[in-house]
C-alpha cells in the first residue's frame, strides 16, 4: 500500500515550436514513500514531463499541485526549494573538484571570504552519515568510479533538503554489485518517508524496485498500474502498443575465419597503461562481447579498432591487414562500421539533416552521384527507405536530427553503419538510454549480420544485452583482458561482476580459448 498522494501534475500539455506535441492532457501522481516508475518508450514524453515538473520546461497548460496547493515551478532551483531534485543520467558533476566541492557548488561555506574547506568536508559527512551513503569528502571525482559518482549525485540532491527525487536511468553503468547496493540505498530512502520517480527501460528493475508504474505512449498517459499486477511483457505492450520480443534468440554461431587481430595492444594514456597487453580474435558470424565497469579501456580499445587514435604498440589486423597508420576514413574502407557510445558527440550532427546524417559517408559513392553532381532523387529515395526499413519516427527526411528522441537519433546512426553491410562492426553501447522497442529492432539488424557473416564486437555496459548477444565474451579492467567466456549463455551476472570489480582475474591458462586460431 502507497502512502497518500503528495504531489499531481493535472492535464500537461508541451508542444514545441517545431510543432511536436510532447505532452498531450497528461495526468501523474506520486504517493508519499513510495518508488514510482514511469516508463515509455523515446519520444513517449516522460523526459519533457520531469523537465516540466523540475522547472527545466515550462507547460503550455496544465497545473502542478503539492500539498493540496497549485505551485509555479519556474527553475531548477524553484524545485528544488519545493523538495524536488533530480539526478540526470549524464553526471552533472566537476571531475576536477573534490567530492566536497561538487557538493557545496553554489551553496560555498564562507570564512573571512574565501571558502571554508573544513566546514564543507563536514558537511558532506553529515549528509553521508544521514543518508547512510558513505562517501570520502576529499577524493576527487574524476578518481572515483561510475557507482560512486552516482552516490555523489545522490547526496547532492539530498543535502538541498529533497523529498521527491527523481532517477533518470539510474542503473545505465552499473555493474550487478552497484546496482544492488543503490536499490538498497533507494529502499532506505523509502522508508523514510520520500518519494523516487524511477526512470527507466529496464522492466525486470522496474519489477524489482517499484511500488507503481505509470506508463506514457506518444506523449499521452496510458494508465498507473500497481507493479505486482502487471508482467513485463504487459508493460511493453502499453509502453509500444503491440507485442515485444523480450527475449534474445539467436541461431547457433558458425564461425568462419579469423577477420579481426588484436595482438599484444598497449596505450598509454598519461602515465598509466589505459591498455595492457591486449590479445583477442574475432571470425566471421561471431559476436565477441566486451563487459566491464566504464573507465577500464573499453574506449581506448574501440578509439583504435575505427582510427581515432593510432596503434603504436601492438598490431591490429583486419582480413590480414595492419591498422598501422590508417585513419578513420581509410579503416571504414576496409568495411568496418562503428557504433559510438555517445551518439551526439561521434555518431551524428544534430543541426543537420536526417538524410545529411545519412549520406554523410557516401558523398563519393557512384549511385548517389550525376557526374559532379548529387543524385538527389536517388538520395531521397534511399533515405526514405531507410526511415521506412529502421522505423525512425520524423516528420521527414530533412528534419534536423536533434530534434528527434534519443532511441530515434540512435537508428538514424544504426541505418547509417549497418546498411553498408560491412565486414565488421564496432557496436559501443548500442542500445544505451533506448526503449524495448528500438533495443528490439537494433538487436535484431545486429544478429542478422551476424547470421550472414559479420564479426561484430559488442561493448555494453547493460549485461542482459551482452549476454544475450554475444556468443563468447571478455570482461575487461583496469586496462586488461580479466576473464573470457567461450559461452555467454552459461555466464552468471553476480559471477561477472566479481571480474568487472576486479575481485577476481583469471589466469592466461584459464583463457587460453580466447587466443584459439
Amino acid at each position: 500500500m502507497v502512502g497518500k498522494t503528495i504531489l499531481e501534475m493535472q492535464n500537461i500539455s508541451k508542444v514545441y515550436s517545431t510543432g511536436v506535441v510532447a505532452n498531450q492532457n497528461v495526468q501523474f501522481e506520486i504517493a508519499e514513500g513510495e518508488i514510482h516508475a514511469l516508463a515509455g518508450e523515446n519520444g513517449a514524453g516522460k523526459s519533457t514531463l520531469m523537465k516540466v515538473l523540475f522547472g527545466i520546461e515550462t507547460a503550455d497548460e496544465g497545473k502542478v499541485i503539492l500539498d493540496g496547493q497549485p505551485i509555479q515551478i519556474k527553475s531548477p532551483l524553484h524545485a528544488i526549494e519545493h523538495g524536488i531534485g533530480m539526478v540526470h543520467q549524464h553526471f552533472m558533476l566537476v571531475p576536477s573538484l573534490t567530492v566536497a566541492e561538487n557538493m557545496m557548488l553554489g551553496l560555498e561555506p564562507k570564512k573571512h571570504g574565501l571558502i571554508d574547506y573544513r566546514r564543507a568536508e563536514a558537511f558532506t559527512r553529515e549528509v553521508a552519515e544521514k543518508y547512510n551513503l558513505p562517501i570520502d569528502p576529499s577524493a576527487k571525482v574524476s578518481s572515483l568510479p561510475v557507482g560512486l559518482k552516482q552516490r555523489v549525485e545522490i547526496l547532492k540532491a539530498l543535502s538541498r533538503g529533497i523529498r521527491i527525487l527523481i532517477l533518470d536511468e539510474p542503473t545505465a553503468v552499473l555493474t550487478p554489485q552497484e546496482t544492488e547496493e543503490l536499490f538498497h540505498q533507494l529502499l532506505a530512502f523509502k522508508e523514510q518517508g520520500n518519494t523516487i520517480i524511477f526512470i527507466s527501460h529496464k522492466l525486470g528493475e522496474i519489477k524489482q524496485i517499484c511500488d507503481r508504474i505509470t506508463i506514457m505512449r506518444a506523449g499521452k498517459c496510458m494508465g498507473t498500474y500497481d507493479v505486482s499486477t502487471v508482467t513485463e511483457q504487459e508493460i511493453s505492450s502499453l509502453m509500444v502498443g503491440r507485442d515485444v520480443i523480450l527475449e534474445i534468440n539467436k541461431k547457433p554461431v558458425k564461425r568462419g575465419e579469423k577477420v579481426l587481430e588484436v595482438k599484444n595492444v598497449s596505450q598509454m594514456h598519461g602515465q598509466k597503461k589505459a591498455l595492457n597487453d591486449i590479445s583477442f580474435n574475432i571470425h566471421k558470424g561471431q559476436i565477441l562481447g566486451v563487459a566491464g565497469v566504464e573507465g577500464n579501456g573499453q574506449r581506448e580499445l574501440v578509439n583504435l579498432l575505427v582510427g581515432k587514435t593510432f596503434v603504436t604498440d601492438g598490431e591490429i589486423l583486419i582480413n590480414k591487414v595492419s591498422l598501422r597508420g590508417k585513419n578513420v576514413k581509410k579503416i571504414r574502407q576496409m568495411k568496418v562500421s562503428h557504433i559510438p557510445e555517445d551518439r551526439m558527440i561521434d555518431g551524428a550532427a544534430s543541426e543537420a539533416s536526417i538524410e545529411e546524417n545519412i549520406i554523410s559517408d557516401k558523398n563519393e559513392a557512384k549511385y548517389l552521384n550525376k557526374g559532379i553532381f548529387m543524385n538527389w532523387k536517388a538520395i531521397r529515395m534511399m533515405v526514405d527507405k531507410m526511415i521506412d526499413y529502421y522505423r525512425i519516427n520524423c516528420d521527414s527526411l530533412r528534419q534536423p536530427v536533434g530534434m528527434l528522441s534519443g532511441g530515434n537519433i540512435q537508428k538514424v546512426v544504426a541505418a547509417r553503419e549497418l546498411a553498408r553491410r560491412p565486414e565488421v562492426v564496432i557496436a559501443n553501447q548500442p542500445t544505451r538510454g533506448v526503449d524495448v522497442s528500438a533495443a528490439e529492432f537494433i538487436h535484431g539488424k545486429l544478429l542478422e549480420l551476424r547470421d550472414e557473416g559479420t564479426a561484430t564486437l559488442l561493448v555494453s555496459a547493460d549485461l542482459n544485452e551482452v549476454l544475450g548477444l554475444s556468443d563468447d565474451l571478455i570482461v575487461m579492467h583496469d586496462g586488461e583482458i580479466a576473464a573470457y567466456f567461450k559461452d555467454s549463455a552459461q555466464v552468471d551476472e553476480k559471477e561477472l561482476g566479481m571480474y568487472m570489480l576486479g575481485s577476481e582475474k583469471m589466469t592466461k591458462e584459464e583463457m587460453g580459448g580466447l587466443f584459439d586460431e
